[in-house]
């Protein structure tokens, strides 16, 4: 369920063995780690996205179903079909296994998380949308949204209007160095209740880029909590005629409308709500009082990686810890999930004359999570890598042009490798299946 990052992976990695069907609620793929250039500049739209149809059919060879899961149980999923209509369609699809890799959305203050950093594909969340006369699950009503986004900035910037960014992780640092760079008479202020930019990361990848910001003449303002309604605080931060425009690029909200509610936390970002794992990445109940883990849903045969699920494993002190909403976790927690469907499946239908099958692999906190490429504008940026759960760790390993240049590198192979090409098959193949293990949780030979 899902045909992003670690849908796709699934796909790739199982078509061999499995009979793989993709359900997606829209007909393209997006790389959103680069959303945001496309936004600024509409033409590099196409350099991040592709139809998913002729990709998974013809070059993956498997199905392709493309709707919306209403609702996912144990036996099968019920899938609204796009070309169904507003009125029926509805496909009941039938699975000896499922990985649910629905991933997440970027606005943790709206019902639906809608942002316009990811299209608004949902049904019930299209009723509700802002922009609801464009139909974000085909790609020219995706294009349309990001031109006519452009436009309002373009004649924004004419009148040298304000822009107010919240938030100063990595999503807004990038977004307001791109509006910056294209658009260089946009007034530009960032806040964050957070005393630094980019407060998971080193420190010194944080004042790299604060200074940075402060030459382009971009204000920040730290220890601040966003309080729109109140005039105060836009006295605080020096804009008492208040903004033009506001972005919002502080968090995540979970997007698992389908779960049976007993699968889903009461806690997490954006609500909570994310799909509860066990260690070997099986969906699990809502534990009792006496349990730290909820037992096994489904006979263990749904499995959840990437951004829809919980994100940690446990209650504080984890079992593992929280894994950042990221493409790279996401990806490797699918391969560890494809080793485990493997598994379950000789030990349910075992051979005759075949070696004793070994229990399902844990999963671990992936080294990769530990890897952050920050882009300033076009021709600077950060890169960090070692990183862990713990607020400011990990190494800043470069700066300036080259570290934007390795995070276009990764742009361009992984849109490579997501289409199935051997350019970027030849280079991403073998970062899932590293010997050994240089940073993160996981056994050092996994």
């Amino acid at each position: 369920i899902g045909a992003q990052f670690s849908g796709l992976f699934v796909a790739r990695e199982m078509r061999k063995d499995f009979n793989v069907t993709v359900v997606d609620a829209k007909e393209f793929m997006e790389f959103t780690p680069g959303i945001l250039r496309a936004f600024v500049k509409p033409a590099h739209l196409e350099s991040l996205v592709f139809l998913l149809e002729p990709v998974l059919t013809k070059r993956f060879r498997v199905r392709f179903v493309l709707g919306e899961v209403k609702r996912l149980d144990a036996e099968g999923a019920d899938v609204k079909l796009l070309a169904g209509g507003p009125g029926g369609g509805v496909q009941r699809l039938a699975f000896d296994y499922c990985v649910v890799c629905s991933g997440c959305n970027f606005g943790p203050f709206h019902k639906f998380g809608e942002s316009v950093w990811s299209p608004t594909v949902l049904e019930d969340a299209r009723l509700q949308s802002a922009w609801g006369g464009l139909d974000e699950r085909y790609l020219e009503g995706r294009k349309q949204h990001i031109l006519r986004e452009h436009e309002e900035i373009r004649a924004l910037n004419a009148r040298q209007g304000r822009v107010l960014c919240n938030g100063a992780g990595l999503i807004g640092v990038e977004w307001v160095t791109e509006l910056k760079y294209f658009f260089r008479d946009l007034d530009i202020t960032i806040i964050d209740f957070l005393p630094r930019c980019l407060a998971p990361l080193p420190e010194s990848c944080s004042a790299y880029c604060s200074k940075y910001m402060q030459e382009q003449g971009i204000k920040e303002h730290y220890c601040v909590k966003y309080s729109p309604n109140n005039q105060m605080f836009w006295d605080q931060i020096a804009m008492p005629e208040r903004a033009d425009r506001e972005y919002t690029c502080t968090g995540v909200k979970a997007c698992n409308y389908f779960m049976p509610a007993e699968t889903l936390s009461d806690r997490g970002p954006g609500g909570g709500r994310w799909i509860l794992i066990n260690e070997r990445l099986q969906v699990v109940l809502k534990p009792t009082s006496s349990q730290d883990l909820g037992d096994v849903w489904a006979s263990g045969r749904i499995f959840a990686v990437g951004d829809c699920n919980y994100g940690c494993i446990g209650a504080p002190p984890w079992i593992m810890p929280p894994v950042p909403k990221v493409c790279y976790p996401a990806e490797e927690q699918a391969y560890h999930a494809c080793k485990n469907v493997r598994l379950l499946d000789r030990q349910l239908h075992p051979v005759d004359g075949a070696p004793p099958v070994g229990d399902l692999k844990n999963t671990w906190w992936p080294w990769g999570a530990g890897i952050s490429a920050v882009t300033l504008g076009c021709k600077d940026g950060c890169f960090v890598i070692g990183a862990d759960d713990s607020k400011g760790s990990g190494m800043t390993v470069c700066r300036g042009r080259f570290a934007h240049f390795q995070k276009r590198v990764i742009e361009r192979t992984k849109m490579s490798e997501m289409q199935d090409r051997c350019f970027g098959k030849m280079i991403w193949h073998f970062v899932h299946r590293m010997p050994v293990n240089l940073w993160g949780k996981g056994p050092w030979l996994p």
